[in-house]
């Protein structure tokens, strides 16, 4: 009787599809194997791309007559330290019989690059069908769906096509460019690094990356802080007063003046004087008040970029260690699939989701969480999340947000304290989801000064807002979490600038519009502007996920979210790789992070030559094209004709240079 074989990326993965499988065989060398089922494993990556002395060994040297370097036929080789895992998976998957071979690698772009690479090399049974397996978690539930519902290989021929191209774009642009850069400047860089010899490193996604802190940290170097001047007014009577700002209209002494820095600021201290003087004698009024119900949802989930802000924030640790904890915390069942982009639910999951409320309610014995799901169950908050924001099949490429899976908790007293604390803000995050929205009572008041002599009206703004509801902030608090004192420094400040946002709102509300009310005083507030702040490893994430922009504000982010810089999977490694190659710094401490002397210069030798490498529009249209090959939507010889134009246009304006 035939075989089905079944190939993951590493041998703990393997052990979870064994269990699932219910093989209870004693473990071969290199693999497992039962009546029906064989199963082995990649130890990560088990073939590379050659280098280019492989080719021809004259290519070992750096010369510019041997650039552009693009092959024609491209080659491979296996790695030596894991050869012969390779040649175990390569003899199983040659064996006669064998009928069905799934491919069970990491469900990703770069998972099915490993294993492609490995089949492409193993050359297997010709007769036996090729199946992929794709998962979103390692529950046992979800394997046994994996394996069952394992579509024919071949459907998934686009993204390996997209990997392909992306592990060769990156390869000619870094090969190539590094060599040409490094032959035309390398003595100019040592010579300034007091090196006897240096290269230049430049990438795709590294270079662009690069380019943003530096110019970045160049901003912050030369912005010269501005000083200008608000007006505050106090109006009300003898018992309670308010204050209001004042902001430039159109029927404003000052419209369009040349006095004024920005809508509601002055140049010079003395001018903002001189209007304020012109105010005596004049009355005010309430010209508008406005009363309204503010809601607030909770967040979207997570995905991995916004996970790797969150932990560098609370935790101050590096993307590359979240990464590596969220992949911890999937491979013990506990969480789904972390290399995500997507940061809402499918459909079907969302029909499915009270398994994981469930799961969680019984297996996690945090006394936290514990009564957030009490509150939700005495409340009877809904947890139909069908029609709601979280809730969008289209958004959703490989693979939803990441959450709790509900199981897995026999792993959860091995973990570290840190990984205990990352499933704790994703479990919350998710949580948050099923709570009512944070509701708020706010008023805008408008009071409007009129000089009758110059049929001027100068404006004042203010507005008080209260929460009169928690709703989901009970469960994502906004508070300081690091701090173990639940009264510490910051949570006073929130609760003084609250108790006066109240009181404000009090005597707000006491109001009528067309009241007459007194002016008590004006004062001059000195402000100045401030320069950008610097990336940290967290923020850099985000930025580039969304092409180079850091984007505070959570909807907008989602707005704009299109093509970025990198994937999920690879962003904390470029990351990692700028700081090993010393191009940048990383505080430990702070996780703020700034360029080297070095980077600085790699960077001015880029914008020297070639700019658009530090483009990071370019940089993600380059990605757009890979995700549109990975959609069928453009030809890979189409996108692979283009890359190579690209490099030959570039070639041939800098050796004209030279």
């Amino acid at each position: 009787m035939g075989k089905s074989l079944l190939i993951t990326e590493k041998p703990s993965v393997a052990m979870e599809f064994a269990k699932a499988l219910k093989i209870t065989t004693k473990r071969k060398n290199g693999y497992l194997e039962s009546d029906k089922w064989i199963i082995t494993w990649c130890v990560g990556h088990l073939v590379t791309m050659s280098y280019p002395e492989k080719y021809d060994e004259k290519l070992k040297f750096w010369r510019l007559d041997t650039l552009p370097f693009i092959p024609e036929e491209w080659k491979y080789e296996i790695i030596p330290q894991v050869e012969n895992q390779f040649n175990i998976v390569k003899e199983l998957m040659q064996r006669e019989d064998v009928e069905e071979i799934y491919n069970a690698g990491d469900s990703g772009r770069e998972g099915e690059y490993i294993q492609r690479l490995v089949f492409m090399m193993a050359k297997p049974n010709p007769n036996a069908k090729m199946k992929r397996v794709w998962i979103d978690s390692q529950t046992e539930e979800e394997i046994l769906r994996g394996i069952k519902e394992a579509k024919d290989q071949t459907e998934y021929d686009s993204l390996s096509d997209s990997a392909y191209l992306r592990a060769k774009e990156d390869y000619l642009i870094g090969i190539n460019f590094s060599r040409l850069l490094s032959i035309i400047y390398g003595r100019n860089l040592a010579s300034k690094i007091n090196e006897e010899r240096a290269s230049i490193s430049v990438g795709r996604v590294m270079t662009c990356v690069l380019g943003m802190i530096v110019s970045r940290e160049r901003e912050i170097r030369n912005f010269v802080k501005t000083k200008y001047y608000k007006i505050n007014g106090e109006f009300g009577d003898n018992k309670e007063f308010f204050q209001a700002e004042w902001k430039v209209n159109e029927k404003s002494i000052m419209f369009e003046s040349p006095k004024l820095y920005n809508e509601s600021g002055f140049k010079k201290e003395i001018e903002a004087k001189q209007f304020i003087s012109g105010f005596e004698g004049n009355k005010a009024k309430i010209s508008e008040l406005k009363k309204s119900k503010q809601k607030e949802n909770a967040p979207l989930l997570f995905n991995l970029a916004e996970l790797q802000n969150q932990c560098t924030k609370r935790f101050k640790i590096k993307p590359d260690e979240t990464l590596e904890v969220v992949q911890n915390l999937y491979e013990k069942k506990l969480v789904t699939y972390p290399r995500t982009d997507a940061r809402v639910l499918s459909s079907a999951v969302a029909k499915e989701i009270s398994k994981n409320l469930n799961g969680i309610a019984r297996g996690f014995k945090d006394e936290e969480t514990k009564n957030i799901i009490k509150k939700m169950v005495d409340e009877k908050y809904s947890t139909n999340l069908i029609k709601t924001k979280y809730v969008n099949d289209s958004k959703i490429t490989d693979h939803y947000a990441i959450i709790p899976t509900g199981q897995g908790y026999e792993n959860y007293n091995g973990l570290t304290e840190l990984q205990k604390n990352v499933y704790k803000v994703i479990v919350t995050r998710f949580l948050a989801i099923f709570y009512p929205p944070a509701e708020y009572n706010k008023i805008q008041v408008t009071v409007e000064i009129e000089d009758k002599e110059s049929k001027t009206i100068e404006i004042f703004n203010c507005s008080g807002k209260v929460c009169i509801n928690k709703g989901f902030l009970e469960v994502l608090k906004p508070t300081d979490k690091n701090k173990k004192s639940t009264k510490d420094e910051k949570n006073v400040e929130n609760e003084e600038e609250n108790n006066e946002k109240e009181a404000n709102l009090e005597i707000l509300k006491k109001l009528k519009k067309g009241q007459e009310i007194e002016i008590k005083n004006f004062e001059l507030k000195e402000t100045e502007t401030s320069p950008p702040t610097r990336y940290n490893s967290g923020s850099i994430i985000l930025a580039m996920e969304n092409a180079g922009k850091l984007i505070e504000e959570e909807e907008l982010r989602e707005q704009i979210k299109g093509a970025g810089i990198g994937t999920s999977a690879t962003r904390a490694e470029i990351i990692k790789k700028l700081e090993k190659i010393n191009y940048i710094n990383i505080n430990s401490k702070t996780q703020i992070i700034t360029p080297t002397k070095k980077g600085e210069i790699i960077y001015d030798i880029v914008f020297s030559s070639m700019p658009d490498m530090l483009n990071p529009k370019l940089t993600a249209s380059w990605e757009k094209g890979l995700d549109m090959v990975a959609k069928k939507e453009i030809k890979p010889s189409l996108f692979m004709d283009k890359l190579k134009k690209y490099i030959h246009s570039k070639f041939d304006k800098l050796v004209v240079k030279m």
